[in-house]
């Protein structure tokens, strides 16, 4: 089953399912939710811990029967070991996980799957399909096309474009491809893409080289808002900033109050919300609670964020 551009549907079926069935979970049998992630190591996966313990705090209220059993990992071993851990010690019925990486990941939960529990896969897949009950991510296609038809609708005529682009993986292939094809056939000119590895520190020195080799850019397509902080203080130093608009995405809670505020600096942004990690375990919560169907692929799609639906998307509480 697949089912696309749900961002909002599912997290609604979601909260009026949980507010349903909260009557007769009460007596229901005890039920072991693993949620395995990777540890806060930049802003993306700082928001997305956040959202996670957020999320398990409000079920567990909601519902006494669940248990959840967080593990955060700084690297692919430490996640692997959690994980077997989960399954000998803890007795999990259920796993949600985002993987540190595809390859050495696919191995540990496919035992899970083997011993009769339900998989739910978040944002990185496996190296091998067909091993989980329910992955849930973000659009990437979309992520880029919705910032190309930003800078196609919007920039000037003519305008110029420099892009960061993340780490060589397919993922950020599927989004500069689709921000590419947004912008074919219109007369504005991508000047430079480079890698910045969705580092904030590499993405200053990115923008740097930019500045010192293109006398005009009209925008910068940072695609990560950690890549836009990066790039607006090199823009700063520069002495820059009334010369180009920056579009990141994610939805940093930094640059989505400046876009409240009307900052003509930072206009849009794109969604890839580290709170599609809610929708995970709130859905394999679900396969526990209720009757509804949870298997399948939900894609979570990306919208754009502008002064006028910000607020929407703003969590000042949030690391990120």
């Amino acid at each position: 089953m697949k089912r696309r551009n749900l961002m909002k549907l599912p997290l609604a079926a979601a909260a009026l399912s949980l507010t349903i069935g909260a009557g007769f979970a009460q007596d229901a049998e005890k039920v072991v939710i693993g949620v395995s992630i990777p540890s806060a190591t930049h802003g993306f996966m700082g928001g997305l811990n956040w959202h996670a313990q957020d999320t398990i705090k409000r079920l567990g209220e909601t519902y006494p029967n669940l248990e959840f059993v967080l593990a955060t990992a700084p690297d692919v071993g430490k996640q692997v070991s959690d994980i077997e851990d989960m399954l000998a010690t803890r007795n999990i019925d259920g796993l949600v996980v985002l993987p540190f990486e595809s390859e050495p990941l696919t191995d540990p939960v496919k035992q899970v799957k083997a011993a009769g529990k339900f998989v739910t896969v978040v944002d990185r897949g496996l190296s091998e399909e067909g091993i989980e009950d329910l992955y849930v991510a973000g659009d990437n296609a979309a992520f880029g096309r919705v910032a190309g038809e930003y800078f196609r609708d919007n920039l000037k005529a003519g305008g110029k474009i420099v892009v960061l682009r993340g780490i060589p993986t397919t993922l950020d292939n599927e989004r500069v491809e689709a921000f590419q094809a947004a912008l074919e056939g219109s007369d504005k000119q991508i000047l430079d893409m480079q890698y910045a590895n969705w580092n904030r520190d590499d993405a200053f020195n990115v923008m740097q080289d930019y500045l010192a080799k293109y006398p005009e850019i009209d925008a910068v397509w940072a695609a990560d808002d950690d890549m836009a902080v990066g790039v607006l203080e090199a823009i700063a130093q520069a002495g820059r900033e009334d010369q180009m608009v920056v579009v990141g995405g994610a939805g940093m809670k930094d640059i989505i109050k400046r876009i409240m505020d009307k900052d003509p600096q930072l206009p849009v942004n794109v969604t890839y919300p580290p709170a599609l990690i809610s929708s995970a375990i709130e859905m394999t919560a679900l396969n526990f609670v209720s009757n509804a169907p949870m298997t399948g692929r939900y894609i979570i799609s990306s919208q754009l964020i502008t002064p006028e639906n910000a607020e929407s998307f703003y969590f000042p509480d949030s690391p990120f």
